[in-house]
């Protein structure tokens, strides 16, 4: 497996770029690439040109987490406004605003049959969950305090401030990580919490399930390593290091065979899985990495994948991943 430089786009937004992910094809279309930014704007890319399609604004603040919906048909972006923005791809016309309070809406994901938008929710302690079909908000998973913990008592809260979220790839588990390095397992059917991961002790800003399979979670920290976990077993299975700082994001190849990861070192990391290492950097950008993302299969003719990564120096990267 290897990654290929195709193009970078300097300048694509006027701030940084904090969230990048695909769009996926639909009959009419190819996939196209989703880009959300300080600027406050939201931004769509035509794949291997990176030539701008549209540029939605509608949020007073910046853009930190966008989500695609698995048809391909909408998507959604989340600010520092509190709003989250749900939009037609095509039109961009708005099909729904959704009001949370302040520095409760971050990183954000529909379901895989995309009935539910799961957003991480902050200083709320929790995971917000919303139905796509009403857009009413139809439950709240709190995170508990891990029992016995070892980790620094913050009356506050903000220990738990919920960062990332993501869904295992049969929808029946939500993984979340907060900013003290816990990672907090939820069965969705029963609005359940079942456990916590352990081994990270600083946030954990990315996680995602494989697309294979189902009970392996990878969790990207500030601690400078990616962890592998059994996440049904409760049991980390494997830990990869080599980033210099900060690991920002994460993302899992629709293979299944490697991970990219982008980092506040500025590289970007593809992570053989079979040998548990780095097999390449990539120094593209000049500043934090702040998002990675594989293109999802499917759309007429695509054959290559693709991997995308945006950064605070306000360009994106686009590679050939083979």
């Amino acid at each position: 497996m290897k990654l290929a430089g195709l193009k970078s786009k300097e300048n694509a937004h006027e701030e940084s770029i904090w969230a990048a992910t695909w769009v996926p094809a639909t009959e009419s279309r190819p996939a196209l690439l989703l880009t959300g930014s300080l600027d406050e704007t939201v931004r769509l890319w035509r794949s291997d040109e990176l030539e701008l399609q549209v540029t939605n604004t509608g949020h007073c603040l910046g853009v930190v987490s966008v989500a695609a919906h698995p048809s391909g048909v909408i998507a959604a972006s989340a600010s520092l406004d509190s709003f989250v923005r749900v939009f037609d791809v095509d039109t961009n016309a708005t099909i729904s605003t959704l009001e949370a309070p302040p520095s409760e809406v971050w990183k954000m994901q529909f379901d895989p049959k995309g009935t539910i938008l799961a957003v991480a929710g902050g200083g709320s302690l929790s995971i917000k969950l919303w139905d796509t079909a009403t857009w009413k908000l139809v439950a709240t998973l709190s995170v508990p305090r891990p029992e016995g913990s070892n980790k620094p008592a913050d009356r506050s809260g903000s220990s738990k401030f919920v960062l990332s979220v993501a869904w295992s790839p049969d929808g029946k588990r939500l993984a979340c990580g907060s900013m003290d390095g816990t990672i907090s397992i939820f069965d969705v059917a029963r609005a359940k919490f079942l456990h916590h991961l352990e081994g990270h002790f600083m946030p954990v800003r990315s996680l995602a399930y494989s697309p294979v399979d189902p009970r392996v979670l990878f969790t990207a920290s500030d601690d400078t390593h990616i962890h592998i976990y059994d996440a049904e077993g409760k049991s980390m299975i494997g830990a990869m290091s080599g980033h210099a700082s900060w690991v920002l994001s994460l993302d899992v190849s629709p293979d299944g065979a490697a991970v990219a990861s982008g980092s506040s070192d500025r590289t970007v990391r593809l992570w053989d899985l079979n040998m548990r290492a780095a097999v390449q950097t990539m120094s593209n950008h000049t500043d934090q990495v702040w998002a990675v993302a594989f293109r999802p299969p499917g759309g007429t003719g695509v054959r290559a994948g693709r991997l995308a990564s945006v950064s605070d120096d306000k360009s994106i990267s686009l590679y050939d991943y083979s």
